[in-house]
């Protein structure tokens, strides 16, 4: 999963991409609205993080031209203001949920992982595929009901598979959900990525599909 964190300041902007990295999601720091609003507009993420203060561009503004560019990433809002006009006016531009500061990082997290889930269209935390299960609000998957231990670019990998389980992800997509956007990224390293994933779970689970992309499927047929 690959997240959009708009923040101007740097501290607090590098503690929660930190926390994000740690927890196996690619990260990309805007540090004003106006950047903020071209890697919206320009790149893929899984969810975007957007203050409201922002320099150059507020937040809402920021908000407002990536739904009308029919950008439908979710998008959190985290900011320190706190009065209900605020949060009016963020929800009207588009947002899908509001944080204030102070706030928990751990919080962020878990909002952003139901954000996405949802967005993926599955109601429930824990997502199946055959022997494959995915908590997805903490982030950990089973195989045959035991702990699978993957990196952080196979969990990247697997995790946007298993949110669109038996359907298509065509590859440059997977590579942009995978990789951060400064990444040196060499031209089969997704291909290294599927083969050990096929190793730890399987490999008539993912699927190539030829000219397209990849599939994870439950069908070993």
């Amino acid at each position: 999963m690959r997240i959009l964190l708009v923040e101007d300041d740097a501290d607090l902007a590098e503690g929660i991409a930190r926390a994000l990295r740690a927890e196996k999601f690619a990260v990309d720091i805007a540090v004003n609205g106006e950047d903020g609003a071209h890697l919206g507009a320009t790149e893929l993420y899984d969810a975007a993080v957007l203050d409201l203060g922002l320099p150059r561009k507020d937040g809402v503004t920021v908000l407002r031209e990536w739904r009308a560019e029919e950008r439908t990433m979710p998008v959190l809002i985290l900011t320190a203001r706190d009065a209900w006009s605020e949060k009016v006016a963020g929800f009207k531009a588009g947002a899908d949920d509001y944080l204030t500061k102070p706030f928990r990082v751990d919080e962020v997290i878990m909002r952003l992982r139901a954000l996405v889930r949802r967005a993926a269209g599955h109601a429930g935390a824990r997502v199946t595929c055959g022997p494959l299960t995915l908590d997805a609000q903490l982030g950990v998957f089973e195989l045959d009901g035991l702990p699978l231990r993957l990196t952080a670019l196979e969990w990247r990998v697997l995790s946007a598979l298993m949110l669109r389980k038996e359907a298509v992800i065509e590859r440059g997509e997977l590579m942009e959900r995978v990789y951060e956007g400064d990444a040196e990224v060499d031209s089969n390293s997704l291909e290294v990525i599927i083969g050990r994933l096929r190793k730890k779970i399987g490999a008539a689970m993912i699927q190539t599909v030829r000219g397209r992309g990849y599939r994870l499927t439950a069908d070993d047929a």
